[in-house]
């Protein structure tokens, strides 16, 4: 097939073009690379630089594309706090252009990137499709406006889309990892302070109720990730929208990631204990039962090769 990946110059988006590309596909990307990396576009994928807003259409028109794989988004919490309008135009927004020019050009199919920001605090773990979405913030609610939008689409246009709502994404597959100038994730906050390029790492909390003390979050390897894609890909059915979750399952403890990367790296990483931060939930976890069963999909890495994969291109860069 023919496929669009949007932010494929990022880091899931860049994983998704490696494995898209391994399974025999062409793939154009497009990215306007104010956040990701050129040098991240796998070997074999045409790079398109600009926005979706700009410049969808011209590359969708014509062209016979497919399917689009959308990851392109402004995805920081705390920026889209500080600047919700920014997050409205530039996920919402772009992404009206680039159903659009979907629409116009008669592509057939959208995989997106959804998250699990949409459901916001939920009221019972582990999280389903069918829990309240009740997003906390405008990134989280922007993304949840696309999902309703994707839906619209599919009823109205005949489009065939497939919302991905992922939890913690980790590790790295090849020359593809995280680069974020803002990092706000947790496992290459923690390898950072084994690299020496921080001094300790900040526990946000330890009174929670859960076995330690510390916040549970279910972590899912980039790679497992890239794999639902592809099998999402071929279940976007013309005239229908579909969420799936996409996590292990499980929780891992703030305390029990640090201890995987202190044995990984085999390096003190000094831990600082600080007061939780207002609206932290204890427990953040997923079911991932529907895309399981529906799909046949499971994830295979455990936080180890997520550790593992992550220290290993953090320190080839």
């Amino acid at each position: 097939m023919k496929l669009l990946v949007t932010g494929g110059a990022g880091y899931i988006g860049s994983v998704v073009s490696a494995l898209l590309l391994e399974a025999g596909h062409e793939v154009v990307v497009l990215d306007d690379l104010s956040t990701g990396h050129e040098d991240a576009v796998p070997e074999g994928a045409r790079l398109v630089r600009g926005t979706l807003r700009e410049t969808a259409a011209d590359v969708l028109g014509g062209a016979g594309f497919d399917a689009v794989l959308h990851f392109a988004a402004k995805s920081l919490v705390g920026e889209s706090v500080e600047k919700p309008g920014l997050y409205w135009d530039k996920n919402l927004g772009e992404s009206l252009a680039l159903l659009e020019a979907m629409r116009i050009s008669a592509v057939p199919r959208i995989v997106f990137s959804s998250t699990a920001a949409t459901y916001g605090e939920p009221e019972s773990t582990p999280i389903l499709e069918t829990d309240p979405t009740r997003p906390t913030n405008p990134y989280g609610a922007s993304k949840l406006a696309i999902d309703t939008t994707l839906a619209e689409y599919a009823r109205l246009h005949g489009i065939g889309g497939v919302s991905l709502r992922y939890f913690n994404v980790a590790g790295a597959y090849g020359r593809q990892g995280e680069r974020h100038t803002v990092e706000t994730h947790l496992i290459p906050n923690v390898l950072k302070v084994a690299l020496g390029e921080r001094e300790s790492v900040h526990v946000f909390g330890e009174d929670y109720p859960t076995p330690d003390g510390t916040c549970l979050r279910d972590y899912i390897h980039v790679a497992d990730l890239g794999r639902a894609h592809l099998l999402a890909l071929d279940a976007c059915t013309p005239g229908f929208h579909q969420i799936f979750n996409l996590g292990s399952g499980n929780g891992n403890s703030v305390r029990e990631v640090i201890d995987v990367c202190r044995e990984v790296t085999g390096r003190d990483i000094p831990a600082e204990v600080s007061p939780r931060r207002p609206g932290d939930p204890a427990v953040l976890v997923a079911s991932s039962e529907k895309i399981q069963s529906q799909l046949g999909w499971k994830p295979e890495r455990d936080l180890q090769a997520m550790v593992s994969d992550a220290w290993t291109f953090l320190r080839s860069r």
